[in-house]
């Protein structure tokens, strides 16, 4: 780093890929603050300097984000989705983006979306989509990322929340339609199918008896049942995605952002026909899609590796991945923090174009270094955890069983990192974020939460490369390198 000096002595570090003409991005210690010369749109402290120079000192604010956005355009989102290969990595602290740039400057090939937050994950950190994008937009200035990065409003359900995002600044949007879809019919006998399905003609024409052959030997069809059950299962939702992307989206034809459609949020797995009959019709109805996230069969649990049979998930990728093509799309892999052992297959049937999205495998991150740098905090979040675990349970499907977690009295200090090679830890911490941060004492006071960004401001390097290390991890295993 680089130095300056002010006139009255105090030294500050200069973070030098931040360098622009007459803006850059300094440590001032206990935050990072953006210095620039006068009348460049930035608000702030005027300071002289030792050469006799006057500079805007601007705290990291929406004001800051958005005059850097205004003055380097590349520190604004861009609709990136069109490329190859696209990873999200969800920072749900605000504090992760300079491990993540890391991670893309080494694997320029991946286009990251920084931005990716979901309404449940604003809810428990308390956090909005402007926070998070400022947060991104910061660490893209610090780093001088120049290449493109996207935003995503994930796992959005209403048309509030999409415009929520949308006007935020957000370029991708990803189309929660979960609650659309009925996971009850998969255990229905044919006869209780036949009696609940309501006769539709217009589909009947154009997928009953029917076959389709996509391509590189992939045919879809569709007998009376399996006809039945899909459009039982998925008709709703296509008929949300339409109107929610003509309405709100693509309003006269032209997209405001990058449109995917989630249909993973449910237990009933998404088999190849049922994939291919949501895009056909999503097709048919004029509605564009840059990626769609089938519930691929196996389990995609929250930080941990894939759980189900590989070579069924190989198979049924590569029809997956058969169907994008067709339709021109990229599949979208959700959940994908950690699932280490479905990376070369999906790397690999999708002929390396993809979108993968992580997000709580970063926060894991950051407690594990918390585990290493502070002990008896750590000590104390995982005892909350496990007080938390049912409350938090709530809001995510996982398999957790507390009873394999070792006692953590038992544990040394040293042994205290090796928690987050359990499963079970791991999905501990992982599921509990929003309460461990929220948790105040009889005062009103934050337990855990100003510790903790206390420790990571001091050890952010640590952080980083923690980062660095696993989140290219994922980079190098999908890109089967």
């Amino acid at each position: 780093m680089q130095k300056f000096v002010l006139l009255n002595g105090k030294e500050f570090s200069v973070y030098e890929d931040s360098i622009q003409k007459d803006v850059c991005m300094i440590d001032a210690g206990r935050e990072d603050l953006v210095v620039s010369a006068p009348g460049l749109g930035f608000a702030g402290e005027l300071v002289d300097s030792k050469d006799g120079k006057t500079y805007v000192f601007s705290r990291l604010n929406h004001a800051t984000a958005e005059s850097l956005r205004k003055l380097f355009p590349w520190t604004a989102p861009s609709r990136v989705l069109g490329r190859d290969k696209t990873m999200g990595v969800g920072d749900r602290l605000g504090v992760a983006g300079d491990g993540h740039i890391r991670v893309f400057k080494k694997f320029p090939e991946i286009t990251p979306i920084l931005a990716q937050q979901s309404i449940r994950e604003l809810t428990l950190t308390n956090r909005t989509f402007a926070d998070v994008l400022d947060s991104a937009t910061f660490a893209v200035f610090r780093n001088g990322f120049t290449t493109g990065w996207g935003a995503d409003g994930d796992h959005v359900k209403t048309a509030e929340e999409v415009e929520y995002a949308l006007t935020s600044g957000y370029t991708m949007i990803t189309m929660d339609c979960s609650e659309h879809i009925d996971n009850t019919i998969e255990a229905l006998s044919s006869e209780e199918v036949n009696k609940k399905y309501v006769k539709n003609a217009e589909l009947e024409a154009l997928y009953l008896g029917k076959s389709f052959d996509i391509g590189n030997g992939v045919t879809i069809s569709f007998d009376e049942d399996l006809f039945r059950r899909t459009v039982l299962i998925y008709a709703e939702a296509v008929d949300y995605a339409e109107g929610i992307y003509k309405k709100h989206v693509a309003p006269g034809g032209v997209a405001r952002a990058d449109f995917e459609v989630s249909i993973d949020e449910t237990m009933t797995p998404t088999i190849p026909a049922q994939h291919f009959f949501v895009s056909s019709e999503l097709t048919r109805r004029g509605v564009k899609v840059a990626t769609v996230a089938p519930r691929f069969c196996g389990e995609f649990q929250k930080g941990i590796d894939y759980i189900g049979d590989l070579d069924q998930f190989e198979r049924e990728m590569r029809v997956h991945a058969q169907i994008a093509r067709h339709f021109g799309y990229k599949l979208s892999i959700h959940s994908g923090s950690d699932k280490f052992s479905a990376f070369p297959s999906s790397g690999r049937e999708t002929q390396g174009r993809f979108h993968l999205k992580t997000a709580g495998t970063n926060w894991l991150e950051a407690v594990r270094l918390i585990a290493v740098k502070d002990p008896a905090l750590y000590r104390g979040i995982h005892k909350y955890a496990l007080e938390a675990f049912k409350e938090a349970s709530k809001y995510y499907h996982v398999t957790t069983d507390l009873t394999k977690i070792p006692d953590i009295d038992t544990l040394t200090d040293a042994q205290l990192p090796d928690l987050f090679k359990n499963n079970d830890s791991r999905q501990l911490i992982h599921i509990t974020y929003g309460l461990i941060l929220n948790l105040k004492d009889e005062f009103g006071r934050f337990v855990f939460k100003d510790r903790m960004y206390s420790l990571w401001r001091t050890y952010r390097e640590d952080y980083a490369e923690y980062l660095f290390n696993h989140i290219g991890h994922h980079a190098s295993a999908i890109l089967l390198k």
